[in-house]
């Protein structure tokens, strides 16, 4: 069952690589003059080798995230910086890229392509480096979803919510872009460098309000003064998302002799309570054939503890105990990156055996869960999923397979 539970969770990410999905986009554009390439994500080395592969480009520049930059593509240079949280290396590539274009002419091109993690490693910020670790820490830990994330994100960069569309002036831009964002919002993914940003300064207001967000007067004076750049998107596509990841899923899920459900593909919800949600799906279930419960989208975790993980793990970690003893049944929850959180495991799986694994090793496991602990309890019992990184980024898939 697990072998099958990864052929279809891994078998869907594969299938959601970006390559193709840019050639086939870039195919249809008629691009004149010189081609500067800007390619920032988890999923960005990846895109940018599929462009070069079909475009003259005159220079370029790649950033990702540590672990991600796969060798040397010509003509361009490649940075890896800090995620989920902006580091230094991060603001120096953009500085980079910002010189690279911000003196180009009308007859010009920016090919952008984006791809999920940009917002942390895309940045030059408008406050302190120190400052904006210390907000993303408090967002993080207090459980904001990637909207609302990036609603304060916007207000103190330079380079996000339409301003890096405008740094490149006069220039064509020509925006490429694998969502990581439920919905496919176009100003929240990446944070919209190149597209326009729709929120307005009284939500980012109420979200610091909401989650008693602690910022210094300076950021203050930014999000009070961000006024929206006009962007023209005529020329921004999205070539993936969450949807596709759980469609693939579906088809090797019924090529694999599994009746395949799609719960739902874009769950946005606490860790746990998709764990039980889950749970109670297949109870629902149970006896009714050969089933595969699909779940594609992006949990939240509130931190409370001290502990290490990610919403896949923790939400594998939530549901062992209901599945003590329950044959035929197994979980598998995965990042699409495969980073789960800030950890080197993409997920982890649990079946009827994982308590009793837990008992046996002496892991007082509810009380890790309790200490957002779940990577190293999980690891204790070997049942982390590793890959390494996929080159693609499009949020989460969980599958309970479920025997006749």
């Amino acid at each position: 069952m697990l072998s099958d539970a990864l052929k279809i969770c891994l078998g869907a990410i594969d299938a959601s690589l970006p390559k193709q999905s840019v050639k086939d986009t870039l195919s249809k554009l008629q691009i004149s003059g010189d081609i500067y390439l800007v390619a920032v994500g988890k999923a960005s080395f990846a895109m940018a080798e599929a462009a070069g592969e079909l475009l003259n480009i005159k220079r370029g520049i790649v950033l990702s995230k540590y672990g991600h930059i796969k060798g040397t593509l010509p003509d361009i240079t490649s940075y890896e910086a800090g995620h989920p949280v902006t580091d230094e290396n991060g603001i120096l590539a953009t500085r980079e890229i910002i010189r690279m274009c911000s003196d180009l002419k009308e007859e010009d091109n920016v090919l952008f392509l984006l791809s999920g993690g940009a917002s942390a490693l895309f940045e030059e910020p408008l406050i302190p480096l120190k400052e904006l670790q210390d907000l993303n820490e408090q967002m993080l830990r207090k459980g904001l979803d990637i909207n609302e994330i990036n609603t304060l994100r916007k207000r103190l960069s330079k380079v996000k919510g339409g301003r890096f569309y405008q740094l490149c002036q006069p220039a064509r831009v020509y925006s490429l872009i694998l969502s990581d964002v439920l919905g496919d919002r176009l100003d929240s993914i990446g944070s919209g460098p190149t597209v326009q940003d729709h929120s307005k300064r009284e939500e980012a207001l109420s979200i610091i309000g909401k989650y008693g967000l602690v910022l210094s007067k300076q950021a203050m004076e930014c999000i009070h003064n961000s006024d929206s750049i006009p962007v023209d998107e005529k020329n921004v596509s999205i070539i993936g998302s969450v949807k596709l990841l759980a469609q693939k899923a579906i088809g090797i899920a019924k090529d694999l002799g599994y009746r395949p459900v799609l719960l739902s593909d874009h769950i946005a919800m606490e860790a746990k309570e998709a764990g039980d949600y889950l749970y109670s799906e297949i109870q629902c279930h149970r006896g009714q054939g050969k089933i595969a419960l699909i779940m594609t989208g992006e949990t939240v975790v509130h931190v409370k503890g001290n502990g290490l993980g990610g919403r896949n793990q923790e939400l594998v970690l939530s549901q062992v105990a209901h599945l003590r003893g329950m044959d035929g049944v197994l979980i598998v929850s995965l990042g699409s990156d495969g980073t789960d959180g800030p950890t080197d495991a993409a997920g982890a799986y649990a079946d009827r055996y994982t308590h009793d694994r837990f008992i046996e090793s002496g892991i007082d496991y509810p009380a890790m869960l309790e200490n957002n602990d779940s990577y190293h309890a999980l690891k204790q019992i070997d049942a982390l999923i590793k890959t390494g990184p996929t080159g693609t980024n499009v949020n989460d898939i969980t599958i309970a397979l479920i025997e006749q």
